[in-house]
């Protein structure tokens, strides 16, 4: 479509929250708060995008104004409207900026496709895999399940309703002797082939780390996400154990000159975008560190992973998902739930969503109504934030 340009961009903060509150090292998780993206045409396209946050609001609207009049299709040059030299940014000013783009790179690419009437994965090569593998997510839940017979009765009737046999969660309430029950509870109710992956969102202090690890050690877990808070420490227990470990801090050059962690877990946005998360997936690939994507999304973003998990034959382990647990989104037909471990990367071009505009208007006063949700509320601290480790 010759001489597409860009005639605007909106910019709406979404409330996404869970059916009920999970704790999680920063207190309760009640949901998550997220910008979604409109990038308009002149030929009527429109190009969604999604940021995990809401703080890039005002920066996001700041960047659609640079780029009215650019052509979308020029991802390269829309980016240096808007982004000044990557390095100094995100290392030495405010990488939020970054993360700002990066949403708005997602929009690019879903007009992208839709101008080309193609899927993403096709623009990215073609699928290696259409059935994309993401886990169940269990934890401690106020009003759910809080011990360790209740996570492990919940995953199982995940399994009996669902097909599911992978599972990530969160063991988080600062009891080491309460983390290990529930894995051995897990094992034992799930039996020998399921998929148990661990996060602690930076939790422990090494030696408690060290003691959990030698007692999980025999349960076969998958993988451990960020069980310490540096990776000279994931580094110290990659040393005397041999659970994998993960992180949200997409440092590769740490993690191969450390040895650990073997996996980073992140959003694209975060990462500038489909095209930088293209290339970072590409380093970690030719560096043998592996890659998966994180949770907690409004639906488009959860649409980018499927397609680049469709297209990258790097990412082999299942992404992690919140969407049992989430009551909406703003994508027509969502959220997206997994059956038998796997949901089909979507075949209408771009994306392949379609935005819910009842949703988004829903979720929008949501979060116009009660603010932004808020992570790091512990009932028993009111007013006062949390420190780390927690043990």
């Amino acid at each position: 479509m010759p001489g597409i340009k860009i005639t605007g961009l909106r910019a709406t903060p979404v409330n996404i929250p869970l059916e009920k509150p999970m704790w999680w090292t920063g207190g309760h998780y009640p949901g998550t708060s997220k910008t979604i993206i409109e990038v308009e045409t002149d030929q009527g396209i429109v190009g969604l995008g999604e940021a995990p946050s809401v703080d890039v609001v005002d920066s996001v609207r700041a960047m659609g104004e640079r780029l009215i009049g650019a052509d979308p299709l020029d991802i390269a040059g829309c980016e240096s409207l808007c982004v000044p030299p990557w390095q100094i940014v995100q290392n030495t000013d405010d990488s939020s900026v970054v993360k700002a783009f990066g949403a708005i790179e997602i929009a690019l690419w879903d007009l992208r496709g839709k101008v080309a009437n193609e899927p993403l994965y096709r623009l990215l090569g073609g699928a290696v895999r259409k059935e994309i593998p993401f886990t169940e997510y269990f934890g401690f839940r106020e009003g759910g399940e809080m011990s360790p017979e209740a996570v492990a009765d919940y995953c199982i009737r995940m399994r009996e309703e669902h097909g599911s046999t992978i599972f990530e969660g969160k063991l988080i309430l600062g009891n080491p002797e309460l983390e290990i029950d529930t894995v051995k509870a897990l094992r034992e109710g799930l039996g020998r082939e399921a998929m148990i992956r661990l996060d602690s969102n930076m939790q422990w202090s090494l030696p408690t780390a060290m003691r959990v690890f030698r007692e999980i050690e025999p349960y076969n877990i998958r993988n451990y996400e960020d069980p310490v808070a540096t990776f000279e420490e994931m580094a110290e227990l990659r040393r005397h154990f041999t659970i994998p470990i993960s992180t949200h801090v997409p440092d590769i050059r740490k993690a191969v000159a450390l040895g650990a962690p073997d996996y980073i877990v992140t959003n694209f946005a975060v990462l500038g975008g489909i095209s930088r998360a293209v290339r970072f997936i590409g380093a970690c690939e030719a560096m043998g560190v592996g890659f998966w994507c994180y949770s907690g999304d409004a639906g488009i973003a959860t649409a980018g992973y499927l397609h680049m998990s469709a297209a990258m034959p790097w990412i082999s382990e299942p992404s992690q998902s919140l969407f049992r647990w989430q009551i909406g989104d703003v994508i027509e037909g969502g959220p997206f739930r997994q059956k038998n471990n796997v949901i089909s990367v979507p075949e209408g071009p771009g994306l392949g969503v379609t935005l819910d505009r009842d949703a988004l208007a829903y979720w929008h006063n949501h979060l116009i109504q009660n603010g932004p949700l808020d992570h790091f509320h512990d009932p028993a601290m009111p007013g006062r934030f949390r420190r780390l480790p927690l043990n």
